[in-house]
C-alpha cells in the first residue's frame, strides 16, 4: 500500500552533513521525497510532536531501562529525555521530508535503524552513520544523537505529517 511518513533529519545530521547521504538511503529503499522544508524547529511544533504525555513518556523511558540503566521511573525518564530532546531540535537546523511509497512508515523504519546507534543493525542509518549511544547521552545529560526522527506508525505519520506541514 503506498504511504506517506515523516522523516526529521535532527541537527547533529544537518551538522555533520549527512542530510544528501540520508535522503539518497531512503530514496535507495524506494521511497521518494514528496515534501521537504530545511527550517529552526519552532518549539510550539516541537512541544507537540514531543509531548509530555505520561504514557509518551514511559515509552520513551523504557528505552533507558532497555539500554541497561537503572532509573527511579520510566516516566521521569521520559520526561528528562522529552525535556533534551525538545532543546536540542530546536538547537540547530533541521529538514523535515514526506516520504511516500510502498508501506513507507515500515521501509522507513527498517532504513532508519533501532534508537540507539550502538545496537542498530550494519547497514541501517543510524548502525552506519551513528556514533552515539543511549547510555552515554543520559550521562551526559542530554538526547542520544541519533540522526533522525522516524514516524512509527501510520497513523502517528498522518498525525506527524499534518502537525510540520499544515492539512
Amino acid at each position: 500500500m503506498i504511504q506517506q511518513t515523516l522523516i526529521i533529519i535532527k541537527p547533529d545530521g544537518v551538522s555533520r552533513g549527512l542530510t544528501d547521504e540520508i535522503i539518497k538511503r531512503y530514496e535507495a529503499a524506494g521511497l521518494k521525497v514528496v515534501k521537504r522544508k530545511d527550517i529552526m524547529a519552532p518549539l510550539s511544533i516541537v512541544e507537540k510532536h514531543y509531548p509530555m504525555d505520561p504514557e509518551y513518556l514511559r515509552l520513551i523511558g523504557e528505552k533507558t531501562i532497555a539500554a541497561g540503566q537503572q532509573v527511579k521511573s520510566a516516566e521521569d525518564q521520559g520526561r528528562k529525555v522529552v525535556t533534551w530532546l525538545r532543546k536540542f531540535i530546536t538547537s540547530g537546523p533541521v529538514v523535515v521530508m514526506v516520504l511516500e511509497g510502498e508501506d513507507a512508515v515500515i521501509v522507513a523504519r527498517k532504513t532508519t535503524g533501532l534508537t540507539d546507534p550502538a545496537t542498530a543493525e550494519k547497514g541501517t542509518i543510524r548502525g552506519d552513520l551513528g556514533t552515539d549511544n543511549i547510555l552515554k547521552a543520559n550521562m551526559e545529560e542530554r538526547p542520544v544523537w541519533n540522526l533522525i526522527h522516524a514516524s512509527g506508525s501510520s497513523k502517528e505519520a498522518a498525525k506527524e505529517i499534518k502537525l510540520w506541514f499544515g492539512e
